[in-house]
């Protein structure tokens, strides 16, 4: 299996590319800088010719979109969540996903069973809306709406497309404080992956096989 990783250098990518690796799968990862197989900045449309390149002619049975970003962490409603973090947020988190599996389509069609997995926040669900971080919040509302909208267009592609969220991980961008450690999180994922069929395409689920309301 040929899986395509958005975002490896660090934490969830990274543990998701290390086991895939493991397991014999054949890995293309990549990274703003370094340490990947493809150097992509999801924010700069240019680059993405050289993942396209990198790929030509070979199936893609798994692209993970985990690039993403929380910069407004913490910040409060009367000081915080600049326009430019706003740009920023959506520039990579959205924007970022349907420009990695636009570039990445001719491969996606040459698998025999191809799968899209969009990873997503439960911070983006429009029911759990608890207030708080608006733009990664609105960000990833926006990229499970991205997700569900895919998951329409490409069934007649025979692509399938699931929504997940990894949960509160201990990573650099959770902190902490986080309730799941990155490797059990990046185990749940990929038998999340795993389970994906044209059946259950559209769906958003948690990385321990949970249900999440949209």
């Amino acid at each position: 299996m040929h899986v395509v990783i958005t975002g490896v250098s660090r934490g969830i990518g990274h543990a998701l590319a290390e086991r895939y690796r493991r397991m014999g799968h054949e890995v293309t990862g990549t990274a703003r800088s370094g340490g990947a197989e493809v150097e992509l900045d999801v924010t700069k449309p240019d680059q993405f010719e050289a993942l396209s390149a990198h790929v030509d002619g070979k199936p893609v049975d798994l692209l993970v979109c985990n690039a993403g970003i929380y910069p407004d962490k913490g910040q409060s409603l009367a000081s915080g969540f600049a326009p430019g973090t706003w740009a920023e947020v959506m520039a990579t988190n959205v924007t970022g996903v349907f420009l990695t599996v636009q570039a990445l389509m001719t491969g996606l069609q040459l698998a025999k069973q191809p799968k899209i997995a969009i990873l997503s926040s439960r911070l983006g669900s429009d029911e759990l809306a608890a207030g708080g971080s608006y733009c990664y919040r609105a960000s990833k509302a926006a990229a499970l709406n991205l997700g569900r909208n895919l998951a329409v267009d490409l069934k007649e592609l025979d692509i399938a497309v699931g929504i997940y969220h990894p949960g509160w991980v201990r990573t650099d961008m959770g902190g902490e404080k986080g309730e799941v450690g990155v490797g059990d999180s990046a185990d749940g994922l990929i038998a999340e992956f795993d389970r994906l069929t044209l059946d259950t395409t559209g769906c958003f689920r948690t990385w321990d096989g949970r249900d999440l309301p949209f």
